[in-house]
C-alpha cells in the first residue's frame, strides 16, 4: 500500500502530528514493535501523537504571546537562598495553578533585584503550560499603550483584549504616583477581571503604602477593594540577585 497519498491527505486535513506518527509506524524499523498492537491500539497512538502535537503547538503560541520579560521556570526556583519565601504557599500556587483557575491574584513585594519579576515569570510560565493565556507588561509601558490607545481611538479594544487575559502581569506596580488618567483606566482593568481573571502584581512599595501611591482615595478605595480582597502575598527581601542569577534562576 502506498502511504504517500496517505500522508499529503492528512496534511492537507493539517493533522500535522498524526502524519508524523504514521511516518514512524510506517518506519521498517518499528514494525515488530507495532505487530502485537491491534488496529485500535495503533490508531490510539495516532491520535495520541496528534493530540500532544497540537498541545505543544498552543502551548508554544501562548508563551510567544506572553512577551515574558524572563525565560522563568518555577522548577528553577532557588529557595536555597533566604528571601522570605513561604514553601508551602509556592507550592499550592503551581500545582495545577489553581489560583488562576479561582481567579485569585498575586502580589510580588520586595526590594528592587530581590527576583519579584523573575519569579511573576515563573508562576505565569506555568500557567501558560497548564492552558492558561498570559501577558507580561511594565506598568509605565501598559499605561503609555493606554494613553497611545485613547488618542487614536482604540481604548476600548486595548482593553477588551487585555480583559481576555488569564493572567496579567503589572510590573514595578506604583512605583511612582499615578494620574488621574492612569487610576481611570487601572480602575477598568480591575472592574474587567473582578472576580473573572489573575493578576500578578510585583512592587517594591508595600500593599499598605499603595492607597497613598494611587493617590484619588475614592478611585484607590475601589481600585484595593478588587486587588487586595483575593490576593495572595509574598513578600521577598534579601540582597539584589542580579548578578548571582544572571538569568538563570530566580
Amino acid at each position: 500500500m502506498l502511504n504517500q497519498p496517505t500522508l499529503q491527505k492528512l496534511e492537507s486535513l493539517r493533522l500535522h502530528g498524526m502524519a508524523e506518527a504514521f511516518r514512524a509506524q510506517s518506519d521498517p524499523a518499528q514494525r515488530d514493535g507495532l505487530a502485537a498492537l491491534s488496529f485500535a491500539e495503533r490508531f490510539a497512538l495516532l491520535v495520541d501523537q496528534e493530540w500532544t502535537w497540537r498541545q505543544n503547538r498552543a502551548l508554544t503560541r501562548r508563551l510567544t504571546q506572553a512577551k515574558f520579560r524572563y525565560r522563568a521556570s518555577v522548577e528553577d526556583i532557588d529557595l536555597r537562598t533566604p528571601r522570605g519565601l513561604d514553601r508551602s504557599l509556592l507550592r499550592s500556587l503551581t500545582q495545577n495553578s489553581a489560583w488562576v483557575e479561582q481567579h485569585q491574584n498575586v502580589f510580588l513585594l520586595g526590594p528592587t533585584g530581590v527576583g519579584k519579576s523573575w519569579l511573576a515569570c515563573a508562576l505565569a510560565e506555568k500557567a501558560c503550560r497548564d492552558g492558561f493565556s498570559a501577558f507580561f507588561l511594565r506598568a509605565p509601558q501598559l499605561f503609555r499603550d493606554l494613553a497611545l490607545a485613547r488618542a487614536d481611538g482604540s481604548l476600548g479594544n486595548r482593553l477588551a483584549r487585555l480583559a481576555k487575559i488569564d493572567v496579567l502581569i503589572v510590573d514595578d506596580w506604583v512605583h511612582a504616583l499615578m494620574a488621574e488618567s492612569e487610576r481611570r483606566d487601572f480602575l477598568e482593568i480591575c472592574e474587567d477581571r473582578y472576580r473573572l481573571r489573575s493578576m500578578i502584581l510585583t512592587s517594591q512599595v508595600p500593599v499598605a503604602k499603595w492607597h497613598e501611591q494611587i493617590g484619588d482615595p475614592t478611585l484607590a478605595d475601589s481600585i484595593l477593594d478588587r486587588l487586595v480582597h483575593n490576593a495572595h502575598r509574598i513578600e521577598m527581601r534579601g540582597e539584589s540577585m542580579r548578578e548571582e542569577r544572571s538569568g538563570k534562576k530566580a
